[in-house]
């Protein structure tokens, strides 16, 4: 009789450390490119999938990836409890070619690339401004060279590089006119509904416009965490 009650104490004690010693996934690092051509960060199987459909250029944007970043993606996405897809929704040509250095290092560098560059926005659209105002001929130019000439004023390609991409996969990027046009097809196939940025799905339903600090309550009260 003792000898049994030793030995299920032994299992729940096994169970237990097995139990403890099981690692937690961080959803967070987990990215992936779906058919769309938007990527989405976080637990395929996450209760709560938020669709935000952004923009690099716009201030509002940046201000949500900023305030967001340390409770939606580092606790909220990172638990398996909400999962984040970013649709572009292009406004102008610079706006362009930031999501395509963004995307340059496809799924594994995704997340992490869209938020330094939103963190970073003020900086490099005032090299625009000031390149363009110094340079009014670049209106001329075709439009992949024009491209390729933003990216370079605003130094989002240096950021790139510091970021470990090569100088001949950013290239390859700015002259990949299928993907160039997959992003501008996200834009057109955008529902009609979408006529700000940033604007939100929440498990498909549109949210009204909001900021993160209207958006953390709605979704605290539907469980994440």
């Amino acid at each position: 009789m003792i000898a049994s009650v030793l030995r299920l104490i032994a299992m729940f004690v096994a169970a237990a450390v097995l139990t403890a010693a099981a690692p937690v996934r961080d959803w967070s690092t987990v990215t992936r490119l779906l058919p769309s051509g938007a990527y989405v960060t976080g637990n395929p199987a996450a209760p709560l999938k938020l669709v935000e459909y952004g923009s690099y250029t716009c201030s509002h944007c940046a201000d949500f990836a900023a305030e967001s970043r340390a409770v939606l993606h580092d606790r909220m996405i990172r638990s398996g409890k909400v999962s984040l897809e970013y649709r572009h929704l292009i406004r102008d040509r610079l706006d362009l070619g930031a999501a395509v250095m963004a995307r340059c290092g496809g799924a594994a560098r995704f997340d992490a690339n869209s938020h330094a560059i939103f963190a970073a926005q003020d900086t490099w659209i005032k090299r625009v401004v000031d390149w363009q105002a110094a340079h009014p001929e670049a209106a001329q130019q075709a439009p992949l060279d024009q491209l390729r000439a933003l990216v370079g004023a605003a130094g989002l390609d240096t950021m790139m590089k510091a970021r470990g991409l090569s100088q001949t996969r950013i290239d390859a990027c700015l002259a990949n006119k299928v993907e160039i046009d997959r992003i501008v097809k996200m834009t057109a196939d955008a529902p009609a509904e979408v006529t700000s940025t940033p604007f939100f799905f929440l498990n498909g339903a549109a949210q009204p416009p909001l900021k993160w600090a209207t958006l953390e309550p709605i979704l605290r009260a539907k469980g994440a965490r």
